[in-house]
């Protein structure tokens, strides 16, 4: 069974693109300090480079992120590992980051968000799907995108691996209340925390469905998303999290 969908009795501490309050964000550092603030799991972004690679960043450029200009889908694998992406990091690939976190202690949890809404019909669903296989990690992955679409091609290329929407609350309404969804199978939804009721998220529980928040950084939200019911809570220092739950 897929580790996303075991029953809890507290929320899952998710670090947003790795701890990235305290070390470059989508970069191994992030990720393995996460292990270590022990935090359940990670959120990552991953999107094609043009040498067909999936690598984890999370603007359509480097330019934010590192010391380089340029689009990501324009600059091959070895251009993008020339770039710095704070304190000496570097851009992994999505290989890298399994890798890195598979020598956890306990299964840790992976979610996985498919940055295709400038290039959706790239293969990257596909690409995905197969470094997923290769190392044999299905049961700790989650799938989340902003694009129902992209969800759709997940749920076709692997239904055995659960999917999320995601979505936020300046959205337009077609996309905020997700009216794609039932052209989407998916097991979680992720609203943001500008969303987050306990209504809101027993709404979403009476259709089934796992909420997992995003980004949580302030003791108040966190404490709000908790006594909400959520799923799952993703913020930027899963140390703060851990202290707002009292864990």
């Amino acid at each position: 069974m897929n580790h996303w969908l075991n029953p809890i009795d507290r929320p899952l501490i998710i670090g947003h693109r790795g701890a990235s309050a305290h070390a470059p964000e989508n970069t191994l550092a992030a990720f393995v300090l996460a292990v270590a603030q022990g935090a359940d799991g990670i959120e990552l972004d991953v999107m094609r480079c043009a040498t067909g690679e999936v690598v984890v960043i999370h603007d359509d450029t480097v330019n934010r992120t590192t010391d380089g200009e340029g689009r990501v889908r324009a600059l091959s694998l070895a251009a993008l590992r020339r770039l710095d992406a704070g304190n000496g990091e570097r851009i992994p690939t999505l290989d890298e980051v399994i890798i890195a976190t598979a020598g956890a202690s306990r299964p840790f949890l992976l979610n996985i968000e498919v940055k295709n809404d400038a290039a959706p019909f790239d293969g990257l669903e596909r690409l995905v799907v197969e470094v997923v296989r290769r190392h044999g990690c299905e049961d700790r992955v989650l799938f989340s995108s902003f694009n129902p679409l992209a969800v759709r091609r997940l749920a076709q290329l692997a239904p055995d691996i659960p999917r999320g929407i995601l979505y936020h609350h300046a959205m337009p309404a077609y996309l905020r209340e997700v009216w794609l969804a039932p052209l989407a199978p998916h097991e979680f939804r992720h609203p943001d925390i500008g969303l987050i009721t306990p209504e809101f998220v027993a709404r979403l529980k009476a259709q089934g469905k796992r909420v997992n928040t995003w980004t949580v950084n302030t003791r108040a939200d966190i404490v709000r998303a908790a006594t909400s019911g959520v799923h799952g809570i993703i913020g930027d220092s899963p140390l703060a999290i851990r202290d707002a739950l009292g864990i």
